[in-house]
């Protein structure tokens, strides 16, 4: 009905039409729509509350025509199996739509063609910005091959000079997650989950700052209770931690390198008869939805994946719109999610 009543001589909701409906100027309207962001939250929110009730749909290739701009983002990662990433896209797709744009998931498969591809994806006018979790290239190659191209970086690196980069403090998240692992009166804490070669960027941070907890709780530092694994799944977890228990480790706590490897875990110490938090108090990484339904619930270290999102957005829709400042690293907050495989002192969860 509400097409009916509205729109042009085909039925279509128009840009005027949002407009007398919420009472405002066809200007408010398409900065709303275009995801303008210096437009106060209560008119966002009349005029988002107008396009509903119309049933307004943007005319994309009309709007890419008259801006310049595709209106869609790139939002580039290594492995959309891995749940973390799976989830941060969600995450991100939301907020993406809530600023008037579509998102585009780009899988790098963690290799630099697939990277060097999302970065590109610009000049073939495909999309507006990117970002990107980069795993094989680092910002300054990125730099080197972006053209004009907005790009905001996930992760720990120096960013370039002109890009910028968001992420939450992988060290000091690890030696929280020690601290907890010692509160619990535990002192052979090791670490699981690292790759077997040269550690990626973050495990190598995350490997920082399980040492960095360890020394300064004054618990001696074992490198016997690493444990890598060949295959980044909770299945090479399984294998690499059940061949080292197998092989005589013992530890009372143990810090994975991300909710797949504490998974993996959990299951080598069960055929084993070994028992979380009884035996060994297991802390994972990423606090993915899967975390809280195991048994025992997963004591998560959870980055803040909505304020990862709306920075790097924000940072992104800057660059989008002219600022050519310096690189801006900026750092979210993170929590321990605290669950029944390491509890609180009292035996509490959250």
């Amino acid at each position: 009905m509400t097409r009916q009543r509205y729109g042009d001589p085909m039925g279509k909701v128009t840009l005027q039409d949002v407009a007398d409906h919420a009472g405002v100027s066809m200007k408010t309207v398409s900065n709303v729509v275009r995801g303008y962001r210096h437009v106060s939250t209560p008119m966002r929110d009349r005029v988002q509350a107008a396009v509903d009730e119309l049933g307004y749909r943007p005319n994309v290739s009309g709007r890419s025509l008259a801006t310049g701009r595709s209106n869609m983002l790139a939002f580039a990662f290594p492995d959309l199996r891995r749940p973390y990433f799976a989830e941060l896209a969600h995450v991100f797709s939301r907020v993406a739509v809530q600023h008037g744009y579509q998102l585009l998931l780009e899988e790098t498969g963690g290799a630099a063609d697939g990277e060097r591809s999302a970065v590109r994806g610009r000049e073939a006018g495909v999309v507006d910005g990117v970002v990107i979790h980069p795993q094989i290239m680092t910002p300054a190659e990125i730099d080197a091959i972006r053209g004009d191209t907005a790009v905001v970086f996930l992760g720990e690196d120096v960013p370039p000079e002109h890009a910028d980069q968001v992420a939450i403090d992988n060290v000091r998240a690890a030696a929280e997650a020690v601290d907890h692992l010692v509160a619990l009166g535990r002192r052979r804490i090791g670490f699981l989950g690292h790759e077997v070669g040269p550690a990626s960027r973050t495990s190598a941070f995350r490997l920082e700052g399980y040492h960095l907890g360890l020394e300064r709780a004054g618990v001696p530092v074992d490198d016997h209770l690493l444990v890598a694994r060949q295959v980044g799944d909770a299945r090479g977890a399984e294998e690499s931690f059940g061949r080292a228990l197998d092989d005589g480790l013992v530890i009372d706590g143990l810090v994975c390198r991300d909710d797949l490897a504490a998974v993996g875990a959990l299951r080598a110490m069960r055929l084993r008869g070994l028992e979380a938090p009884r035996d060994v108090a297991v802390v994972g990484w990423d606090a993915i939805g899967l975390a809280a339904s195991l048994v025992p619930s997963l004591t998560s270290v959870a980055p803040d994946t909505v304020a990862l999102a709306e920075t790097a957005l924000t940072l992104l829709f800057e660059r989008m719109d002219g600022h050519d400042g310096p690189g801006r690293t900026v750092s979210v907050g993170h929590r321990l999610l605290v669950g029944e495989s390491a509890p609180y002192p009292d035996g509490s969860v959250d």
